[in-house]
């Protein structure tokens, strides 16, 4: 998502729907998109996917 420059500074933008982030929310836009994102969090969408090592494969 690009940022927006104001005033000689970047603009953050919400991860979630890329709208600009509000102070009382950073590093989202509101409540709401803060809260998708503990979600997806949570319901694992956002686990990294991992091989399995030697030592796993041994057992």
């Amino acid at each position: 998502m690009p940022a927006e420059k104001a005033n000689g500074r970047t603009k953050k933008r919400c991860p979630i729907c890329g709208k600009p982030a509000v102070a009382a929310s950073f590093p989202f836009c509101s409540e709401r998109c803060r809260d998708v994102d503990l979600n997806r969090w949570l319901s694992g969408a956002y686990a990294i996917p991992a091989s399995k090592t030697d030592a796993e494969d041994a057992e």
